[in-house]
């Protein structure tokens, strides 16, 4: 399986890219960059250097993800989305050396025109809803809305809203896949 590159995108030397990555119109992807297999990169993407995107994550239309993020495997980035990575950007003073790291655990999906700002940790299976703005870290399996993000519940691996009874247990109405909730945090069972 080969990547695919659309002729109106350009890919700098020194990345890689897996097998099956799809490169759609008018991005760019630079140098030093690693994109693991069987993922889709969106119209209008920029992947910054030394990005790291892992396998089969969907990256949507208008989305930067600039140096110091890191997306683990099955990531999804809503359009329009929006990372940063300096906390007080002065387009007059060089802050390259401050970039901090965004880690985006497996699984994790944000929503069309959310904001994530840099230096947090998003966790496995945690839900972004669109125009949200992240200002600190999230929980695995959250389910995060508003400005600034807060939580308003939990969800599954699946994406459904999961429901806890007086056990501390939920069932995910799509999988079937069970859930507890100890110590205000979730784990699958």
């Amino acid at each position: 399986m080969s990547v695919f590159i659309h002729p109106s995108s350009y890919v700098d030397e020194g990345c890689v890219i897996g097998a099956g990555t799809k490169v759609w119109h008018f991005s760019h992807i630079m140098s030093g960059c690693t994109i693991g297999e069987d993922c889709n990169i969106g119209q209008n993407v920029v992947i910054s250097p030394d990005v790291v995107i892992g396998r089969n994550c969907k990256i949507q239309n208008n989305v930067s993800v600039y140096t110091g993020v890191h997306c683990e495997d099955d990531v999804f980035l809503g359009p329009s989305m929006v990372f940063t990575n300096v906390l007080n950007p002065r387009s007059a003073v060089s802050r390259k050396h401050e970039y901090k790291p965004t880690l985006l655990k497996r699984g994790c999906s944000v929503g069309a025109n959310a904001t994530i700002v840099c230096g947090h940790t998003l966790g496995e299976y945690c839900l972004i809803g669109a125009g949200s703005v992240v200002t600190k870290d999230v929980p695995a399996y959250a389910l995060m809305v508003g400005n600034p993000a807060r939580r308003i519940g939990w969800v599954s691996e699946y994406g459904e809203k999961l429901v806890f009874g007086d056990d501390n247990t939920a069932t995910c109405p799509a999988t079937g896949k069970k859930y507890v909730l100890k110590n205000g945090m979730v784990e699958p069972l």
